[in-house]
């Protein structure tokens, strides 16, 4: 699991909904390492769990022939509060690390197997996210 070795604050503030939230990101859109990847279609914070889980889908479906690389790295710390605990006596307890994901975001990319191969591998972990996605590769148009 992703997480980082040192953080600056133990609890950030939540961020209000906001306008921009929903144009697309001005970094990290294009394909850098792999052939093929996965992009994100609308805005939500995915957790380092949720991270993981894609990974470990995407390292089975392509075996030792392909490679991948994780675009995005979990650094915000989110709190939660336990079950049937009422309102009031401060902020939760931090519980893990999740990043911001904008549109546009690429989160995973695949490069060294066959293109049926590639967009079985990342479909099965585009429905490991809590968000929409497109598998885009080289060829397509960004």
């Amino acid at each position: 699991m992703l997480l980082p070795k040192k953080v600056k604050f133990r609890k950030w503030q939540t961020q209000r909904s906001n306008p921009k939230m929903l144009s697309p990101d001005t970094r990290g859109f294009k394909l850098a390492f792999g052939s093929y990847g996965i992009k994100s279609v609308s805005q939500a914070r995915v957790k380092s769990i949720q991270i993981e889980s894609a990974r470990k889908v995407i390292s089975r479906t392509l075996t030792k022939a392909g490679k991948y690389w994780i675009r995005i790295f979990p650094d915000r710390p989110y709190t939660s509060k336990p079950a049937e605990v009422g309102m009031g006596k401060g902020k939760g307890d931090p519980q893990g690390y999740c990043f911001d994901v904008l549109p546009g975001r690429i989160i995973f990319e695949v490069d060294g197997v066959e293109e049926a191969i590639a967009h079985e591998a990342l479909r099965k972990a585009g429905t490991k996210l809590p968000l929409k996605t497109r598998i885009i590769g080289r060829t397509h148009k960004q």
